[in-house]
């Protein structure tokens, strides 16, 4: 098997298929050969293991996470890829690739065809561009997989991983800490990319909740309340909800009352539990 992370073996292999990289799919490949060991090592990738991989490059991840898991199904959107692949992966009897849209694929029917009871985890080197659809997509799935393992941009990366309450933090570091544990790995330099990007890499791990600490709450009314809030993060909670929902800002301080908040506050102010509390609260007294 030749050394995917060897430049002058990408060139050739790039070369002989004509093949040049998209801007619009955000690709860069990787060429530091000491990532893609680390993030199938760090991401689950091992015997008893399914993969689903997201964007296979010219399958340099892919094969660190064949070598050591049962199974690798692997998502990749450019169809100019698959006779690289077919090439680059000829060794390997343990991948399956999907000329898909990730976010046109039902995780759990895919989960349910292709691993056989086997546990899931989700390893992938993500396009910046589509991070944050992609991540929700497969927590918002519910399908059970142990863990999302995946390489991004650096200041989205502590986006994600910040705490809840903080300024760093937005609606889809609630969205991961709803459901699961987000913590930052390790880093990656724009340099170990081609073409070298704008901006350094970080990879995360996302371990999924399975106990769901939060408990029954009404999903849809929290994530909208969520949304609605950091729409206009700049302005008060009460003129966030009142403006995009139409909900009486009267109903909102008595709620921020009962709960020890100030009516002055943001969204950006309100911890994991204040925001469930809120949300739930809310949601009763509007029925």
């Amino acid at each position: 098997m030749n050394n995917l992370t060897d430049m002058n073996v990408l060139r050739d292999i790039l070369q002989r298929h004509g093949f040049n990289f998209s801007k619009g799919l955000g690709q860069n490949f990787l060429i530091n050969p000491s990532v893609c060991p680390r993030i199938a090592e760090m991401g689950n990738a091992k015997k008893g293991y399914g993969i689903i991989e997201i964007g296979t490059g010219i399958g340099t991840l892919t094969a660190e996470l064949a070598k050591r898991a049962d199974k690798v199904v692997a998502i990749e959107i450019d169809n100019r890829l698959l006779p690289i692949l077919d090439e680059t992966l000829q060794d390997f009897d343990n991948i399956k690739i999907i000329n898909k849209d990730i976010l046109e694929v039902d995780i759990v029917k895919l989960i349910d065809e292709e691993f056989d009871g086997k546990r899931v985890a989700v390893c992938a080197n993500l396009p910046y561009y589509i991070t944050s659809p992609v991540i929700m997509h497969l927590l918002e799935s519910r399908a059970d997989i142990d863990s999302i393992t995946v390489m991004i941009q650096k200041e989205a990366a502590q986006r994600l991983c910040a705490e809840v309450g903080t300024r760093q933090s937005g609606a889809i570091t609630v969205g991961v800490n709803y459901y699961g544990y987000a913590k930052i790995l390790f880093n990656v330099s724009r340099g170990s990319f081609i073409p070298v990007p704008n901006v350094d890499s970080s990879v995360i791990k996302i371990d999924i909740d399975k106990d769901k600490r939060y408990g029954k709450i009404d999903e849809e009314f929290f994530f909208k309340v969520v949304k609605a809030g950091f729409s206009q993060r700049r302005k008060t909670l009460a003129n966030s909800l009142s403006a995009m929902l139409g909900i009486s800002k009267e109903i909102i301080y008595e709620i921020l009352s009962d709960i020890g908040l100030n009516q002055a506050v943001r969204v950006e102010s309100l911890t994991m539990d204040e925001l469930v509390l809120f949300s739930e609260k809310l949601k009763n007294s509007l029925n």
